[in-house]
C-alpha cells in the first residue's frame, strides 16, 4: 500500500529496461584508472573532449569487459576510427600509459 495511492494499483505498475545508454555504476572501481586517465585528458585540454578520444575508447572498453555496460561496436559509439597504439594486454594498467596533450603549441606534446 502506497500513501495517496488507493490499493490495487500494484499490478498496474510496469518495469521497463533502461533506456539505451544508461549503466550500472563502477561500484567496485574496476574502470576507475581509465575514468580518471579520461578526466585528466578533459582537465588538460580545457574541456575538448575531441582530443580526449582515445582515453574515452580505453574507458568504454573497460566498461564492456567488465559486464558494466552492453558490448557495442566503437563506430556506434562514435569512435570506430580511434585506434589505440597500445596492444590491447597493455590496456588492463592505464596508469603506464602517459596522457598527452596538445596544449598551447599543437607541435609540443605535455607529458603528465
Amino acid at each position: 500500500m502506497s500513501f495517496g495511492r488507493p490499493g490495487g494499483f500494484a499490478a498496474a505498475l510496469k518495469v521497463s529496461p533502461p533506456d539505451r545508454g544508461s549503466f550500472p555504476l563502477d561500484h567496485d572501481g574496476e574502470c576507475k584508472n581509465f575514468m580518471l586517465q579520461y578526466l585528466q585528458c578533459l582537465k588538460i585540454n580545457q574541456s575538448d573532449n575531441g582530443q580526449c578520444r582515445l582515453e574515452s575508447k580505453r574507458y568504454l572498453l573497460c566498461r564492456m569487459e567488465k559486464g558494466l555496460m552492453e558490448k557495442d561496436d566503437m563506430a556506434n559509439l562514435g569512435l570506430g576510427d580511434v585506434t589505440d597504439p597500445l596492444p590491447p594486454p597493455q590496456l588492463q594498467s592505464p596508469l603506464s600509459t602517459p596522457v598527452t596533450s596538445k596544449v598551447n603549441n599543437p607541435d609540443k606534446m605535455q607529458r603528465i
